[in-house]
């Protein structure tokens, strides 16, 4: 299997060169990313479960998909690529907008991301990869802040940051 790597950005979302993914996270170097949000005609977002067998945050909540762009490949594709490989369908996406955030692990890693945020319609179910995904579920946005503010632990670091910063873009 190759190593996965990520594209080192500065500030300006520029790029700065491409560095295997663990070690990017290692060193809390800046890195390029997106988010993804799937709603349904209801406008409930998907949530997914990781796996419990995931380096990092096993079995937590987080938004339907997150990862890293690959060299040459834009924010729509790469986000339309990882729905594709964790939940098993795809749907086109539109950016939102992005935003740097830094959140460091108790295992030494640190996600430091320039995270460009991404949404989608799907009404569907989705087909999800047990290697990455371990459940699934839809929720109201009013629904999720409230779960968030009761139960902040059943939630990624990350997707608490991005779940902000999402609401302040479409509000």
């Amino acid at each position: 299997m190759t190593q996965e790597h990520v594209i080192l950005v500065n500030e300006k979302d520029e790029p700065l060169g491409t560095m295997e993914k663990m070690e990017a996270h290692e060193k809390a170097l800046l890195h390029r990313a997106f988010s993804v949000f799937i709603f349904n005609q209801n406008n409930e977002l998907m949530l997914q479960q990781r796996a419990l067998h995931k380096y990092h945050s096993p079995g937590l909540w987080t938004n339907t998909c997150c990862s890293h762009q690959r060299e040459g490949e834009d924010s729509e594709s790469a986000g339309i690529r990882r729905l594709r490989e964790e939940m098993g369908f795809e749907t086109s996406l539109t950016f939102k907008g992005s935003f740097i955030y830094r959140a460091p692990f108790d295992n030494g890693l640190t996600e430091h991301e320039l995270d460009h945020i991404l949404v989608g319609h799907y009404d569907g179910e989705p087909q999800i990869n047990p290697e990455e995904v371990a459940s699934w579920r839809w929720i109201s946005m009013d629904d999720l802040k409230k779960d968030i503010d009761q139960n902040p632990d059943l939630y990624t670091v990350w997707f608490k940051i991005i779940f902000d910063k999402y609401c302040e873009l479409i509000s």
